[in-house]
């Protein structure tokens, strides 16, 4: 078919082990996934099910113990660290605690100067360098005239995601993996935050992969979801198939959880 989406980023029998003998733990067991361009994706599981894990070796910082990763279709090859910075000119990452993400010896400029350089534009003149992060700041509903000559962590929690948000439209990244991007902040930033994500997929063609423990968070913003306990997909599909007619115990205990206004709440299973 001429109009199917392409394969950006595969996994085949990915595997990481950590430790050794009775200390052995298998994070991640020979999990498969094909992400297609475009597409919005969620992993969902609960802490320790191995989903972090998972975004680690996807973007390279662990290596996997056993399986193959592809990247647009190619074995993916990060051995060099030459390779590894065009990797990551191509997949970025928003983690869940955005204080521990930033170098406390960088200013903001310097955050953002660093992504510019990234895409190739380190000669730029510095004018343009400045309305280039201008309206990376303004996409983000920051003013980049009252963040120059801070440091990060001179900002609250949302706007250090936000500022997180704004790298990545310099950035332009294919993939971005969202680890728990909207857990530290309150009801309201987190919509504005997701809406943000959702407008830059749709600007500039990204492929985002949520990482998470909230259900009601895939079911809002995915189009597929994969469903993650003790190291394994235990299902996958559309967010309407996985999350309205569940077949797994597990799946229906996530949802199961997630408290709901108009019904009064078991905790039977807390």
């Amino acid at each position: 078919m001429a109009n199917e989406k392409k394969s950006c980023l595969r996994g085949e029998g990915l595997t990481k082990v950590f430790g050794l003998g009775r200390t052995r733990t298998v994070a991640v067991d020979h999990v498969d996934f094909d992400f297609k361009e475009g597409e919005i994706i969620s992993i969902v599981g609960e802490s320790g099910s191995g989903k972090t894990t998972l975004a680690k070796m996807l973007l390279g910082l662990i290596n996997p113990t056993e399986g193959e990763i592809y990247f647009q279709g190619q074995k993916r090859d990060i051995k060099t660290h030459k390779k590894k910075k065009e990797y990551w000119r191509n997949i970025q990452a928003i983690f869940q605690d955005p204080f521990s993400s930033y170098n406390i010896f960088n200013k903001i400029d310097s955050v953002l100067l660093d992504c510019i350089s990234m895409r190739g534009g380190r000669r730029l003149p510095k004018d343009q360098k400045i309305e280039m992060m201008t309206e990376a700041c303004s996409f983000v509903n920051l003013k980049f005239e009252e963040l120059t000559n801070k440091y990060p962590f001179e900002l609250s929690g949302g706007q250090q995601q936000r500022l997180m948000i704004a790298r990545i439209f310099l950035l332009k990244p294919q993939i971005l993996l969202a680890d728990e991007p909207t857990s530290m902040i309150d009801a309201c930033s987190r919509a504005t935050i997701l809406d943000m994500l959702m407008n830059l997929r749709d600007d500039i063609g990204m492929t985002p992969i949520f990482i998470t423990h909230d259900i009601g968070l895939a079911y809002y913003v995915s189009d597929t979801v994969y469903i993650m306990e003790k190291g394994v997909f235990v299902e996958s599909g559309s967010a309407d198939e996985v999350i309205l007619h569940p077949k797994e115990p597990y799946t229906k205990r996530l949802i199961n959880d997630v408290p709901k206004i108009y019904e009064e709440w078991d905790l039977s299973t807390v």
